[in-house]
């Protein structure tokens, strides 16, 4: 542990020195002379050490030899993710064997199919996927978490008790026993009995492709992705066939939308898009699922320095002569027989896209969205523009702020929360006020942390736009242009009056004068357009239907993650909407229900808890379980024990790790025979 500390902080030291030589070979003296610099250097040195000790006093020792020897169970293990890799670490580091079923080639789950630019959005002091994890930054990036959770993988001898390339098809009861409690076997059944099962598919499953008319398909590398991410090569072509089966439903329907707007013109076209992020995600939340897009930015050109304004700061109200609806979709019916010219990509596969010096169109403002346009500038693109149904809150990468705000322990909007909002609107939003959503707080739904994606707003290096994505053109993407402060979908501002927007090069409009009230439709042109609607929720199938009884199916969970019909199936990140877990705790959770019978719930009382935390959160925005913060949850796990006294005994393994070391156990075991 020693040695890995002081190799991080090694490397940490020859990173400033190489900038600093950097800088005076440039000749930039301000950044060489720079105090902030120094200072930035002396938190991350303190933030490894402080690493250093939780190391030292929470890791789990992994195990020393690869065979357990009678192991106090045995528990399956669906995803070789961060999550499913930590469980099954923590799993093992107190004597119970696992067995790790991962539909890919690798571990890392979510991780592998990201940008590099991808990271955690809780400061990782917040949130560590497992002890032993030691970080060389507060926010790691993709590559980093990827590092360490193949790291954690091998350091518990989990290689062996993995399976890759293998989808859970099946999770049946074994015959004899029933639940709560009952023992479980995998698809065939042919790797033996387990007394439990973890969830751990994530929030994040396939790229979410959202079909729109004249969309050309994506790019040849991004669908090669997309099948890796079902876990497919030679050995699985069932996969292969999901995918294919997936992509042609998608071209039918938006063919069949098409041929809608062509019978029906008084059809609706508006496309809804959802962003579902990995880094609330761990960050993730973590990683994310977090649905989240973008909002409206630009104004006029700009001479060179001068920050762009937002899309809606200088609105001009025009009212327009009526016209008649069938008009209005002839425009659109035109449009539908175009396909894009330009490239398409899903935002989790742009690190090799070809953008620069073009324009970047970013569909979604979510944390991929936010990401992509990381990526895109990082890249060389000219410009980005995001189209965003809606405004998401945006706060800083600020340990000090973070944990102010997440320890809130209600999971809702109260009557002070505007505190917070006051203080970002000043702090982070100044020169972008108009970015600040209008119908949401900051505790409606998980936020997007990030510290750059607002400053290349204010430089126009991002044109942030709010609209509805009706379909895409030949030279990019049409959209119905909304003002701030107005709903997804909807068409016209209530005083009757159109609000007209300055005008772009970018932007064509091409119908509003004749619509009293209805708000411009614009073409928003680019030469790449970039999918960042996040993750399809991966599905649980797999698991038996009377898992989940009416009304207590996912995110409505006895502590968020356990079956209310059973608590020998652990959904591990796996059940929320918009919040985070702790993998640790709920992996020893299970392991004390597995040790000691006194301390397992009645499916009744765990459908009890689920309705107390309904009547206590009735009318949260997020919902009772949907969304939730780390404070709510400390205290979820601080009553799991306070209101069973019998539990109280464990309550230092549960929440510190502390106890039944594999080492010590096993040794002992081999004492005895």
């Amino acid at each position: 542990m020693a040695s890995r500390v002081a190799d991080t902080l090694s490397t940490v030291i020859k990173s400033y020195v190489q900038e600093s030589i950097n800088a005076a070979a440039s000749g930039h003296i301000l950044t060489l002379i720079n105090p902030w610099r120094a200072i930035l250097l002396g938190f991350s040195i303190f933030y490894i050490l402080v690493q250093g000790l939780i190391i030292f006093f929470f890791k789990p020792s992994p195990p020393n030899d690869d065979k357990l020897e009678k192991p106090f169970g045995r528990i399956a293990i669906i995803g070789a993710g961060l999550t499913g890799v930590s469980s099954a670490a923590h799993c093992i580091a107190h004597n119970f064997d696992v067995v790790l079923y991962e539909a890919g080639p690798r571990p890392g789950g979510i991780w592998s199919h990201v940008n590099k630019t991808s990271g955690l959005q809780l400061n990782s002091l917040l949130y560590r996927f497992h002890p032993g994890v030691l970080w060389s930054r507060a926010f790691p990036y993709r590559d980093e978490i990827l590092s360490e959770i193949t790291r954690i993988w091998k350091e518990y001898k989990l290689e062996s008790r993995t399976h890759f390339n293998t989808p859970v098809r099946s999770v049946h009861r074994v015959e004899g026993t029933k639940s709560p409690g009952a023992k479980w076997t995998i698809n065939d059944g042919k790797d033996g009995v387990f007394d439990a099962v973890i969830v751990t598919v994530g929030t994040c499953g396939p790229p979410q492709m959202v079909g729109f008319p004249g969309m050309p398909e994506l790019d040849a590398k991004d669908d090669s992705a997309k099948s890796e991410h079902h876990g497919i090569n030679g050995r699985n072509n069932d996969g292969k066939d999901k995918v294919k089966q997936s992509s042609d439903k998608r071209k039918e329907e938006v063919r069949r939308k098409v041929d809608q707007l062509r019978r029906d013109p008084h059809e609706d076209n508006t496309h809804y898009v959802g962003d579902v992020d990995p880094r609330e995600d761990g960050a993730p939340s973590f990683a994310e699922v977090a649905k989240h897009e973008p909002a409206v930015q630009d104004g006029d050109p700009t001479s060179p320095g001068q920050s762009s304004q937002s899309r809606n700061t200088n609105e001009k109200k025009e009212k327009h002569a009526p016209a008649s609806k069938p008009e209005k979709k002839e425009n659109l019916k035109k449009d539908s027989d175009e396909k894009f010219e330009g490239r398409l990509h899903h935002s989790s596969q742009i690190d090799d896209a070809d953008v620069k010096d073009k324009i970047v169109v970013v569909i979604g403002s979510g944390a991929s969205g936010v990401e992509a346009v990381e990526t895109a500038l990082q890249l060389g693109a000219k410009k980005t523009i995001m189209i965003a149904r809606d405004d998401k809150w945006i706060i800083p990468r600020n340990i000090v702020f973070d944990t102010t705000v997440s320890a809130q322990p209600f999971g809702r909007e109260m009557p002070f929360s505007f505190i917070w909002e006051r203080v970002l609107k000043h702090w982070q939003y100044h020169g972008v006020e108009d970015l600040i959503p209008s119908d949401k707080g900051i505790y409606d739904a998980t936020p997007v942390v990030n510290d750059e994606f607002l400053e290349h707003v204010r430089t126009g290096r991002c044109e942030y736009i709010r609209g509805d994505t009706l379909q895409f053109t030949k030279r990019g993407v049409q959209v119905r242009v909304r003002p701030h402060g107005t709903k997804p979908g909807q068409k016209r501002s209530e005083d009757g009056e159109s609000k007209q927007n300055d005008h772009h090069s970018n932007k064509v409009v091409k119908q509003n004068k004749h619509h009293t009230g209805e708000f411009p439709v614009e073409e928003i042109q680019g030469d790449v357009v970039v999918l960042a609607t996040g993750f399809q929720q991966p599905s649980v199938d797999f698991l038996p239907k009377d898992l989940f009884a009416e009304g207590y199916e996912r995110p409505d969970l006895y502590l968020q993650n356990f079956a209310t019909e059973d608590w020998s199936v652990l959904l591990t990140n796996s059940a929320y909407v918009n919040a985070i877990g702790h993998i640790g705790i709920y992996t020893r959770i299970l392991l004390v229900l597995l040790l000691d019978e006194s301390a397992r719930p009645e499916p009744k009382d765990m459908k009890l808890w689920v309705d107390a935390i309904r009547f206590v959160k009735r009318g949260a925005r997020g919902g009772a379980l949907g969304f939730f913060t780390y404070m709510e949850l400390t205290i979820w796990f601080i009553l799991f024990h306070i209101f069973r006294p019998d539990r109280l005994r464990w309550i230092f393994f549960v929440m510190q790790g502390w106890g039944l070391d594999v080492n010590r156990i096993q040794k002992k075991t081999r004492a005895r025979t």
